[in-house]
């Protein structure tokens, strides 16, 4: 990894505004995804106000479609905080590896920028770090982009849904995997990297096909993490 400059601790409207526009065409997918969220919300009985308080507040796409199972006139909470826990724990290991950039930044902004952190903006803005550049601007700018496009699909979801039944028929459900898969082809290339990913991706699918659903997420970045933290990088 390149060492950091100056400029990577760095948060400026025109960083987030290149950061906003930089996501904004992976962000006509999540509005196809929000717009399918909102429709499947509504039918499980969830008034329009709540589709779109949950998407403004939550934004977390996969976690709010595994509620939509538990939503109903009595909500199992325990069931439903360990669910969404579960699905987005590797927000924990997001936030550990953005704390280098982000402990330079006043609490406010650093909390403020973490609400809109997701997959596509932390590895963009990853990649960015590992420059030496600014990713802050990535982070929030993209962020802000996804955001506001969830927001705004599931807001079109609540009116216009039935227009995309199934949008996993269509291969929507891909774009998001393959942008992220993008993102590790042209990252770092040596044989610690690609050991850390084979280990990574065997332990998701082993999670995946013996332990219950979602664990795989978490078990995968844990198993990738955890050596990517021992196996350190040669800096000479």
């Amino acid at each position: 990894m390149t060492s950091p400059s100056v400029t990577a601790y760095r948060l400026d409207r025109r960083d987030v505004w290149l950061g906003f526009r930089q996501l904004l065409p992976i962000s006509l997918f999540v509005v196809i995804f929000g717009l399918a969220f909102g429709l499947a919300a509504v039918q499980s009985t969830m008034d329009g106000a709540s589709v779109v308080l949950m998407s403004a507040l939550a934004f977390t796409g996969a976690a709010q479609f595994a509620v939509l199972d538990l939503w109903g006139a009595q909500v199992p909470l325990i069931p439903l905080v360990v669910t969404v826990f579960a699905v987005n724990a590797r927000h924990l290991l997001m936030g550990a590896t953005l704390y280098p950039w982000l402990r330079h930044l006043p609490p406010g902004q650093r909390y403020g920028v973490m609400l809109v952190a997701s997959d596509a903006n932390w590895a963009m803005s990853m990649q960015a770090f590992e420059r030496g550049e600014s990713g802050l601007g990535l982070l929030l700018g993209g962020g802000l982009a996804l955001w506001s496009s969830w927001v705004l699909g599931s807001w079109l979801g609540l009116y216009f849904g039935s227009a995309i039944h199934d949008p996993v028929s269509w291969g929507l459900d891909m774009v998001m995997g393959c942008f992220l898969l993008a993102m590790v082809v042209s990252g770092q290339k040596n044989a610690r990297m690609f050991v850390i990913w084979v280990v990574a991706a065997g332990a998701s699918l082993l999670a995946y096909w013996y332990l219950p659903e979602n664990s795989h997420v978490v078990v995968g970045a844990l198993a990738g993490g955890v050596l990517g933290a021992c196996w350190t990088e040669d800096k000479s």
